[in-house]
């Protein structure tokens, strides 16, 4: 069963068909076979449309475990890498599960490691409202519960690996084996000591990396002019990539 949003009042909020919404605007049963761009009342009379979940919602309705990759920065992995429906992904630091699910979504089929068993649970039911869950059809995201490092040698071949996890640079040595011929490796890190020494691992095992810093501006029009906002902070970390 697929949830879906419910805006109105600038409010949105999450429920599954059948569910009840219960707020000061008012209270709503969703329909069981409720659709996208349905228009539902409350008994105060308050409308919500109802919307299907896209990738940017999950972003910002999942249940959180730590800082989720920003959307800017799940769209330069898949550009940069060009995953596509079919391919295997290794993928390392799954915390809240936001590029996991991303690349479910398009249909890789995503073998997804996460140390913490209770943020490896909380990944879990965050697929499963994705709809990329284990089972899932046209590709889907396994969160195991463990290290890598330790299954690294008996994983086999993947198109991608995508690392967000303070020991990308001992996994990255195993990129060359990890990846088929043509395969690509992206790195998150938020600090630029460890991208350094990824980019290092990487020019180590014969691999040549691109690194980019990934900093977003949005911009603000009022009757004064134009420019970019003041408000919040553009850098969120750098992204280093690499083919085999």
């Amino acid at each position: 069963m697929t949830a879906v949003l419910l805006v109105g009042e600038g409010r949105e909020y999450l429920r599954e068909p059948g569910a009840r919404l219960e707020t000061d605007l008012g209270v709503l049963d969703v329909p069981e076979d409720v659709a996208s761009g349905a228009v539902l009342e409350t008994h105060l009379g308050t409308e919500f449309v109802v919307r299907d979940l896209r990738g940017p919602d999950l972003f910002h309705h999942f249940e959180r475990t730590g800082a989720p990759m920003l959307p800017r920065d799940v769209g330069l992995v898949m550009g940069h890498t060009g995953v596509a429906a079919g391919d295997r992904v290794l993928d390392a630091g799954t915390g809240t599960g936001v590029l996991a699910a991303a690349l479910g979504r398009v249909g890789a089929s995503v073998v997804s490691y996460e140390r913490d068993p209770e943020f490896a649970d909380v990944a879990r039911e965050n697929m499963t409202l994705a709809g990329v869950g284990e089972g899932s059809a046209g590709g889907g995201v396994e969160v195991r519960t463990g290290d890598v490092l330790d299954d690294a040698a008996a994983l086999g071949e993947f198109d991608l690996l995508t690392l967000d996890t303070e020991d990308a640079p001992a996994v990255v040595e195993h990129a060359p084996e990890l990846l088929v011929p043509g395969g690509f490796v992206a790195v998150y890190s938020p600090f630029v000591e460890s991208a350094r020494e990824v980019v290092e691992t990487l020019d180590s095992v014969g691999l040549d990396a691109e690194t980019y810093e990934t900093i977003q501006r949005e911009m603000d029009f009022d009757e004064r002019g134009t420019r970019p906002s003041t408000a919040g902070v553009g850098h969120t970390g750098y992204l280093i990539f690499a083919r085999n």
